[in-house]
């Protein structure tokens, strides 16, 4: 059952969107993990009788079980193959799923929410093992590309699902509903996901190997300028995710829906210019589409800086240059993927789970940021966007020329 006959062709027509929806659903748990139950964070605090602060810990809790879990599923998949290690975490996801909805206290709802996360991380690093797996580098920068038209649906539509399901039942439905999408998955991957490691690239088990292994990876001046090129952009939007609400809401006074258009809009950008640079892959190649949304994150960014400085043109002076940089991810995330993972057939799963860390870990500190920051106006965000794009810049023509 974990392990069936390597797949030995690229799968194409109808497999082959069957496959990317399925490799899109694995990797959009955490937006769905995180969005889902953000609006039931004010109901938590009075069913379980704690504080606010206290809630935020679950979304910790699980932010840090997700960044570690990935170094440990790399290693996994590269032994067991993508489909073992897979059967284990949507398990894990969905049982810890089911405990955070029937926890009575914080404490339980804290730990299970651990214990979520760390069961939903392997889906975006197998995913893109797989990827790497089927495909070569030009043609993988096309499959991530498709992949986020169904990843990013995610946080658009799950705040919205957590909110409906706030009205007709209460926050536990929110978990009930996170298990029943675990056990989705885990059908969908036993019946219709292939495995896609070759024989010859089963990698063992051993501590010095792994190690020696994540060190050749970031000896790697490519593979670590391509990883550092996509945590940075991933940082910048992490920003604004955190940051947009007190801009939208706070400062320019808008209702929340009317964020929620604005927040959509932003993510829309981003879905569709993932959907233009899969069309241009085979024209132009995924570096010279990178440099292409490199150069218009930072400019993009720039602007926005500008803007939020001097406060010209008000809310549409804001939201243009936003919408370029973030838009702009759409030429970057899967083409820093396919470009990372390329070199590295044989210990693809480590190098999956070594990028999703790195890019993760400079979203979490993003976020961490911009909560810490008391801001009044616009411009912190604005800042953090911008370096991050001035910095992807110095990277790209520094350390990433190809």
């Amino acid at each position: 059952m974990f392990r069936q006959e390597t797949v030995t062709f690229v799968p194409a027509g109808r497999r082959r969107v069957e496959l990317v929806v399925i490799l899109g659903l694995l990797t959009a748990f955490a937006p769905l993990s995180i969005d889902m139950y953000l609006p039931a964070f004010p109901t938590l605090t009075t069913a379980l009788e704690t504080d606010a602060t206290t809630v935020q810990l679950s979304l910790a809790a699980f932010f840090i079980a997700f960044a570690a879990g990935q170094i440990l599923f790399g290693p996994l998949s590269d032994r067991f193959g993508r489909r073992a290690p897979l059967f284990f975490s949507l398990v894990l996801f969905s049982a810890a799923s089911v405990g955070c909805a029937m926890a009575e206290s914080i404490e339980a709802l804290i730990g299970f929410r651990a214990a979520q996360g760390l069961g939903a991380c392997a889906g975006g690093v197998i995913s893109r093992a797989v990827v790497r797996d089927l495909f070569e580098k030009n043609e993988a920068a096309r499959i991530f590309s498709a992949l986020i038209l169904v990843m990013g649906a995610a946080p658009m539509f799950a705040p919205l699902l957590g909110g409906q399901l706030l009205i007709w039942s209460d926050w536990r439905a929110i978990f009930w509903c996170l298990a029943a999408i675990g056990m989705v998955c885990l059908a969908a991957v036993i019946w219709r996901m292939p495995e896609t490691q070759k024989t010859e690239h089963i990698q063992s088990l051993q501590l010095g190997r792994i190690m020696a292994t994540y060190l050749r990876l970031l000896r790697d001046m490519r593979f670590l300028a391509y990883a550092l090129i996509g945590g940075l952009s991933l940082g910048g939007m992490f920003a604004y995710i955190a940051g947009s609400p007190f801009v939208f809401i706070n400062l320019f006074g808008f209702a929340p829906d009317v964020y929620a258009l604005f927040f959509g809009l932003t993510a829309g950008g981003f879905v569709a210019t993932a959907q233009v640079n899969g069309r241009l892959i085979p024209r132009f190649g995924p570096a010279r589409l990178l440099s292409v949304g490199t150069a218009v994150f930072a400019v993009g960014s720039a602007a926005l800086v500008v803007t939020a400085s001097t406060g010209w043109g008000g809310v549409t002076g804001f939201v243009i240059p936003v919408v370029a940089a973030i838009s702009a991810l759409g030429l970057m995330l899967p083409n820093t993927s396919a470009l990372a993972l390329a070199p590295f057939p044989a210990v693809a799963g480590s190098a999956s789970a070594l990028l999703g860390a790195i890019q993760f870990t400079f979203a979490a500190i993003a976020a961490a940021l911009m909560g810490a920051i008391h801001a009044e106006s616009a411009v912190p965000v604005a800042l953090m966007i911008a370096g991050g794009g001035v910095l992807a810049v110095g990277v790209r023509w520094g350390l990433a020329r190809e």
